[in-house]
């Protein structure tokens, strides 16, 4: 049978890695990208095409994903002039792999429902290097025939590809799941630096809280650089910052006020707004051994 036509927009770390994968799994593949023009020259030489903007990219397509930083990234390729909506129509699937806001997620369904195409949210689990081997978690949801039609295209991504219900439930997943991670990872952080100003080791701070329920596969990412100085999470402070401002965003929507998130929160825009956002997450140790003794401007 004949594969469906990729339409690929964002090529960043993540997204070039992810057209790899579908160009060695034989699917052809239209990119759009950004600035950066890395992602796209290494597609173009494996065989894929460019388009010059995103309706062009939706008509030659059966099947668009984006994977870009944000929800109005998101929003600005979809209803801005010449994007995704444009060119929408019955039977067209459109999947967004980043991190958004469900609220977002929700409208631009329905959007495109009127236009007779499929929205899905699939947010992903995992790094660039699983992207190319096919071996990403991939939360999606939404409309349950249109994920039916694309499974195929997902498994060849991902090695645990989830379908978790309505529209918007992937992103609700993925939000709480990142401020679960970052608020553990800033609290390790802290724990380390603190100790360190204590004059305790922080291998054997490590080694006692490991031995019992707080281990975690987080507190081993920090740990690791903590105590190595390898980074086994390439994840930046600014990303974590944008999930985490999401995820009270989110919460705001649904009528709640977010207690836990509040530190996390906090903690991540002071290190992006002090000229950290690019630090990888488990580098907030060394961010915390230089500001832990200073009040919060």
């Amino acid at each position: 049978m004949t594969k469906p036509r990729i339409g690929f927009i964002g090529m960043g770390l993540m997204g070039r890695a992810m057209v790899e994968c579908l160009q060695a799994a034989d699917y052809p593949v239209t990119v759009l990208g950004n600035r950066d023009r890395t992602g796209v020259e290494e597609a173009l030489a494996r065989g894929a095409t460019e388009a010059p903007d995103a309706a062009a990219l939706t008509a030659e397509a059966d099947i668009v994903m984006l994977c870009v930083g944000t929800s109005e990234q998101v929003e600005s390729r979809v209803y801005g002039p010449k994007g995704v909506l444009e060119s929408a129509r019955d039977g067209l699937v459109v999947i967004d792999f980043g991190t958004s806001l469900p609220a977002s997620t929700k409208k631009i369904a329905a959007d495109l429902a009127a236009r007779g195409a499929a929205y899905l949210d699939a947010p992903l689990g995992r790094t660039p290097a699983h992207a190319r081997e096919g071996k990403l978690n991939i939360m999606a949801a939404g409309d349950r025939a249109a994920y039916d039609r694309v499974k195929p295209v997902l498994d060849t991504l991902g090695e645990n590809v989830f379908h978790l219900g309505a529209s918007g439930n992937g992103h609700t997943i993925k939000l709480i799941n990142n401020f679960f991670a970052m608020t553990t990872a800033s609290a390790m952080s802290e724990a380390f630096a603190l100790a360190e100003a204590a004059g305790i080791d922080r291998s054997a701070l490590y080694d006692v809280m490991a031995a019992g329920p707080n281990h975690s596969g987080m507190m081993d990412f920090i740990r690791n650089y903590a105590v190595d100085g390898q980074i086994d999470l390439a994840f930046s402070v600014a990303n974590g910052a944008k999930d985490v401002g999401y995820y009270r965003q989110m919460a705001t929507d649904l009528g709640l006020h977010s207690r836990m998130s509040t530190a996390a929160d906090a903690t991540l825009r002071e290190a992006r707004d002090g000229g950290a956002g690019e630090i990888m997450v488990p580098e907030l140790v060394d961010w915390m051994d230089k500001n832990l003794g200073k009040e919060p401007k």
